[in-house]
């Protein structure tokens, strides 16, 4: 497969060829206004290094005060409907029904924070033996997203997986240290992870 290449979106989004794909590092992004799933594999991807992460001093205080509890894999349909509910989105109603269905194989998992027993932000992404490939994360009320990420930093440490792909740098992602690499690191680290034979 050769980078920043873009596939067919239905022969694709078979479970199957979706978890192949993602094992090779590529993702799958519909278009925003034709609704055309394509799947793409920059040069340069990011990561959040999982034993050199950081913990934002901020994000500690603000889980001091906030009243939260942590669900994993509770209601993975509210979480990608709840990523998608933006004025802008790459994710369609058919690539929904495409998770759904490599959801049912058990390798799409969420991070999911509740107040007084409301989502009120939360992520999901795919897991393939050592690696967690991160999709999308949202926010009902400040902070909600982060807790959940650092959560989920703190969840894959605890299973001995080795590599969280963030795909794309962010503002966001910065705040947790993490950085951009070449493919060819990249793909060094997949190697890695996928002599992992872990579970989420």
């Amino acid at each position: 497969m050769n980078k920043n290449q873009e596939y067919n979106q239905e022969l694709f989004l078979e479970p199957g060829n979706m978890l192949r794909l993602y094992a090779r590092g590529a993702f799958p992004m519909a278009d925003e206004k034709t609704g055309e799933v394509n799947w793409y594999l920059p040069e340069i991807r990011t990561i959040i290094p999982l034993d050199n992460y950081n913990f934002p001093r901020s994000l500690k205080k603000a889980m001091d005060k906030i009243d939260y509890e942590v669900r994993y894999n509770f209601d993975f349909l509210s979480v990608v409907k709840a990523c998608a509910n933006r004025e802008k989105t790459w994710i369609s109603e058919e690539l929904i029904k495409a998770y759904l269905r490599l959801y049912s194989l058990g390798h799409i998992h969420t991070v999911e924070i509740y107040q007084r027993n409301k989502l009120i932000g939360g992520l999901y992404g795919i897991t393939y033996k050592g690696a967690f490939f991160g999709e999308s994360m949202f926010s009902r009320i400040s902070q909600a997203s982060k807790i959940a990420l650092i959560k989920l930093i703190e969840h894959l440490n605890e299973k001995n997986f080795t590599l969280l792909d963030v795909q794309y740098m962010t503002p966001h992602l910065k705040m947790f240290d993490a950085v951009e690499i070449s493919f060819e690191e990249y793909n060094r680290l997949l190697v890695t992870a996928y002599q992992r034979n872990v579970e989420f």
